[in-house]
């Protein structure tokens, strides 16, 4: 059957992109040494053949495909259907397979509507919230599901709100030191359990007692703003353990875990081997380093209680998530990859590179360019396995939400490599089936009935905007990085200020940001911050000694300008916080993702510049719907 993925713009059969253009709009070669780089990167000895065609095949609602001969379609709920040159009108969708009656090669079938959920006449606002900072005074340290859930009734009653974009909240390995920054997750099928509110987890009414100490070392925690993810962990899981001695069962935990499989099962059994044997894989005893090696069965039944409370902690998460996502629609965030010695590294190892990070290449503001660290998808391997992996990732972080935005959006289309061993400078852009890709996100956005925001930052190659928009994935605008008025703003949007990664409006305003930039040595865009800043004064008409929380409101009066369906107020600017959440260039010079808000939600609810930021945002015309009504359809 003709299944190859067509990759667009480039005649390299590995999808290796030959030249790009840069940020300044300067073209840019890829060496033959990167190449060659590259190509070691995806496992492909010298003088490979290229992948041949992968054995899935994409159909969009409305397509007839004609196929190469009969074939018994086994559909998603198991039945089977003869099929003879053309697909049935009304294949439905999902995720089926044709087998030849030839007795030729079955390929995955993937029917999709071909565009995201997305409400007629959508238009929302709400928070941008970094969950680990959002404390109350009930919290242990750090922010956590409870407090999801208060934030989101408050906004929503309160203020009007529609939505709350909340970080990754995907699992760390369970070893401390955690890994503090939810971009790198060890899994992004699995929540991180630090954010359970430890009083909500079933039994703690009546271990109350024994937990008392414990919640008070983890309220004392409070008294600091920088946030102390071991000592919280510690008392968190000390607090799950005993409760975990109690717990008798449950039936809806055992639905739980027949419902997630060997995909649970998988990642608990990482979080105990990484218990033993450290954080990462790569360093295990070879009879545990693979998910298929012979020594991981036996170590889970050895270990099959503690296998059974890791297990067990997803379950206590998935249920608070479900709790606080009752409130209001929650918009989860889905980092562009995982930590190469975590747990989805260790459950896919041969579709994941292990010779390759990703990162982006020069541009305005970083000069030098990124490595995040972070191991790619082989393109070719990916599809030889269907695509599973993208698919189970994808679904896991539509549970629950109301929305889903997916970090660094262009890494659909294609990802900028940099070979191990090699700078930033050097890296070499590789090509992935994009329109493959975003039919599987319209696929479970449809049926999660979630919207989809892309994250299209930086450098963004001709043609992809006009391409997400096509799937109606909306785009991402920041009155930082636009020329514009918010008012010029695209309506298939989301809209915002800034984001974790830049300057809040206080840190831009005062130079704080600038400063901080300078004394960390970094490499900061001087003339483009004071650019920004001077576009904020012009626009807003406000003197250069504005008082910082006057600043603040009109900067967000001047976005509820945008006709944007989607618009976003971060937290640290309704505190008027001067410090960004994370300094990208950095690693432990700066607190990245490690403050918290300077004041407990608490107080926050009663900040007058919380309530004029709503106000504004508010008072865009009334929405016809929001994220909420997905939940109907």
């Amino acid at each position: 059957m003709r299944t190859r993925a067509r990759r667009p713009g480039t005649t390299d059969p590995w999808g290796i992109v030959p030249r790009f253009k840069d940020a300044q709009g300067v073209w840019r070669q890829t060496s033959e040494t990167t190449r060659a780089a590259v190509l070691a990167a995806m496992g492909a000895e010298p003088g490979a053949s290229p992948p041949g065609a992968p054995r899935v095949r994409v159909v969009r609602r409305g397509q007839r495909l004609r196929l190469d001969g009969p074939a018994d379609l086994v559909l998603e709920d198991g039945a089977v259907v003869r099929v003879g040159e053309r697909l049935p009108r009304d294949l439905p969708l999902g995720y089926h397979e044709l087998r030849p009656v030839d007795g030729g090669p079955a390929v995955r079938l993937i029917a999709s509507p071909g565009r995201c959920h997305l409400p007629r006449g959508l238009r929302a606002w709400g928070w941008a919230v970094q969950l680990y900072a959002a404390r109350s005074r009930e919290s242990w340290g750090i922010g956590d599901l409870a407090d999801l859930g208060r934030l989101g009734r408050w906004s929503r009653r309160d203020l009007g709100a529609g939505l709350l974009l909340v970080n990754p909240l995907s699992a760390a390995t369970p070893v401390t030191p955690l890994q503090p920054s939810p971009y790198c997750p060890t899994s992004r099928r699995f929540r991180h359990p630090i954010y359970l509110r430890i009083e909500e987890v079933p039994g703690a009414d009546s271990a109350r007692l024994d937990l008392e100490k414990l919640a008070a070392q983890g309220r004392a925690l409070d008294a600091e703003r920088r946030i102390d993810r071991d000592a919280v962990y510690r008392l968190k899981l000390s607090a799950l353990e005993r409760l975990w001695s109690r717990f008798e069962g449950d039936g809806a935990f055992d639905r739980y875990c027949a419902e997630q499989g060997e995909a649970l099962a998988g990642f608990a059994t990482f979080c105990v081997l990484a218990e033993r044997h450290g954080r990462d894989w790569r360093g295990w005893p070879v009879e545990v380093r693979r998910p298929d090696a012979p020594g991981v069965a036996r170590f889970r039944l050895e270990r099959a209680e503690r296998v059974r409370f890791h297990q067990w902690l997803q379950w206590l998460v998935d249920g608070q998530l479900a709790r606080a996502s009752a409130e209001i629609p929650v918009m989860h965030d889905l980092p562009i990859g995982v930590d190469p010695g975590g747990a989805d590294a260790w459950a896919w190892p041969d579709v994941l590179s292990t010779g390759a990070t990703v990162g982006a290449p020069p541009d305005l503001y970083n000069t030098r360019g990124q490595d995040w660290g972070l191991p790619p998808f082989v393109p070719h391997r990916l599809a030889e396995v269907g695509y599973q992996p993208f698919i189970e990732t994808i679904r896991a972080n539509l549970r629950h939400a109301g929305g889903l935005r997916i970090d660094h959006v262009m890494g659909l289309f294609r990802l900028y490599w940099i070979p191990k061993g090699m700078s930033p400078t050097e890296g070499a852009y590789v090509r992935y089936p994009a329109d493959d890709l975003l039919a599987i996100v319209a696929l479970e956005s449809h049926r999660a009935g979630a919207v989809v925001v892309g994250e299209d930052l930086g450098t963004v190659e001709e043609g992809v905007r006009e391409r997400l928009r096509a799937h109606r994935v909306l785009s991402y605008r920041l009155v930082w990085f636009e020329e514009s008025r918010p008012a010029r703003f695209p309506r298939l949007a989301m809209a915002a200020v800034t984001t974790h990664d830049l300057p809040t409006v206080a840190g831009l305003w005062t130079g704080a940001d600038l400063a901080a930039q300078k004394a960390l040595g970094l490499q900061p865009n001087e003339a483009g911050l004071r650019a920004i800043r001077e576009r904020v004064r012009r626009m807003t008409r406000l003197p250069d000694d504005a008082p910082v929380e006057q600043v603040v409101e009109r900067t967000y009066r001047l976005l509820a300008e945008a006709p944007s369906m989607l618009v976003t107020a971060t937290l640290e600017d309704a505190c008027a916080a001067p410090d960004r959440p994370n300094m990208p260039g950095t690693v432990t010079e700066w607190p990245n993702w490690c403050l918290a808000l300077p004041a407990p939600l608490e107080e926050v609810e009663r900040r007058p510049l919380a309530r004029a930021i709503a106000a504004a945002l508010r008072a865009r015309r009334r929405a016809t719907a929001s994220p909420s009504s997905a939940r109907a359809s």
